[in-house]
């Protein structure tokens, strides 16, 4: 038995009220990506059996290439953030924590600029 009260036995251990806006951004890109895996799934077997051109058309309509470019950018962020949650979780070497996230990160934001300019070049043709 210990004479220390409960307060005393929480102090960092306990939450310190950052894993609820971690959660809050899952849920939020979990709902959005909803529909607009639905419509990216649809748009895709609609666009399966067609030449080039018809998806450049397809994807210069500013609806598609902004639903696309929403879609794959809430994919990688979301994906992102499961992954830091993982590794927080699961790695406990603290180098090896910190590495994970830091690449993590990297390669979050180097895969969204390079379907970002994708999505663009075939859209505008830049």
């Amino acid at each position: 038995m210990t004479m220390r009260s409960h307060v005393g036995r929480a102090r960092g251990l306990g939450s310190a009220k950052q894993g609820v806006g971690h959660s809050w951004h899952m849920i939020v890109t979990s709902v959005a990506l909803v529909p607009l895996s639905l419509w990216f799934v649809v748009a895709m077997i609609k666009l399966a059996q067609v030449d080039y051109a018809h998806l450049k058309g397809w994807m210069s309509a500013v609806g598609n290439s902004t639903g696309l470019l929403l879609t794959l950018l809430l994919v990688v962020y979301h994906s992102a953030l499961g992954l830091q949650m993982v590794i927080e979780d699961y790695v406990h070497c603290p180098g090896r924590k910190f590495a994970s996230l830091i690449a993590v990160k990297v390669g979050a934001a180097f895969l969204a600029v390079f379907l970002t300019i994708a999505v663009l070049k075939v859209a505008i043709g830049v």
